[in-house]
């Protein structure tokens, strides 16, 4: 028996307890339970947000396509110059709207009104988009000026056209072929000639090609440039002789 005795641990002493965070006492899926309980308003929200924007979406998509059907009914349905140039003018910034300035721009340069193919041919240009198409509505509009009066313009369009390697080759080709027919009309072999070389170096082969050869056939061999002495001069060697010297 020990002569001092052990003090008692009181009954309810807690001094030598570690106080413990509520939150690490508490399961994973309490955590959740209390996270979905704080932000359960912000997720529905977000969610309905979502849908809201889907079916924006998908509204917009239907009526485009609704808007889209009408369009092309219409174009098919404008079966007479009047109505083909009403449906042009309704649908100006359309792709079909385009179209239909260049068929009518067609058909004026067919019938030889320059100024309206050439109007026609413009606002094909600024709707257009695709690239064949495009290219076919700028190559009217250069023959248009030429038709038009304006051989200036449409000259440098027409080689602009025929320069451009990044241009389609079948454009290049007839584009370089109207300035081989126009060099022709005017008799320049020098130009046709030209032509005819840049359209061999394009697509020898091509049918634009063959037909600028046989017009080149019509005009003589360009003569070969003569080299004209700046000054006459007496020849080396010769002796001149003044009268009364």
């Amino acid at each position: 028996m020990s002569a001092t005795p052990s003090t008692p641990t009181p009954a309810g002493d807690d001094r030598n307890l570690v106080a413990v965070d509520p939150l690490l006492a508490v399961t994973f899926e309490d955590k959740m339970q209390l996270f979905w309980k704080k932000n359960q308003t912000a997720f529905y929200a977000l969610c309905g947000l979502i849908l809201l924007v889907m079916i924006a979406k998908e509204g917009w998509d239907y009526m485009a396509r609704q808007k889209d059907q009408e369009v092309q009914k219409a174009y098919v349905a404008a079966t007479t110059p009047a109505l083909l140039k009403s449906f042009a003018a309704a649908q100006a910034g359309h792709p079909l709207g385009g179209i239909a300035y260049l068929r009518m721009a067609d058909d004026a340069y067919k019938a030889s009104k320059a100024a309206e193919a050439v109007g026609d041919y413009e606002q094909a240009t600024k709707t257009l988009q695709d690239p064949p198409l495009l290219a076919r509505a700028q190559l009217g509009l250069a023959l248009a000026k030429v038709q038009a009066g304006k051989s200036a313009e449409g000259l440098g369009e027409l080689k602009k056209l025929a320069d451009d390697a990044g241009q389609l080759k079948g454009i290049r080709a007839e584009s370089a072929y109207h300035l081989t027919s126009l060099a022709v009309e005017s008799v320049n072999a020098v130009d046709a000639q030209k032509y005819v070389d840049q359209l061999m170096q394009i697509d020898a082969s091509s049918q634009w090609t063959q037909r600028a050869m046989s017009l080149r056939a019509s005009l003589p061999i360009a003569p070969a440039p003569v080299s004209v002495p700046a000054k006459d001069a007496p020849a080396a060697g010769v002796d001149f002789k003044v009268p009364g010297k």
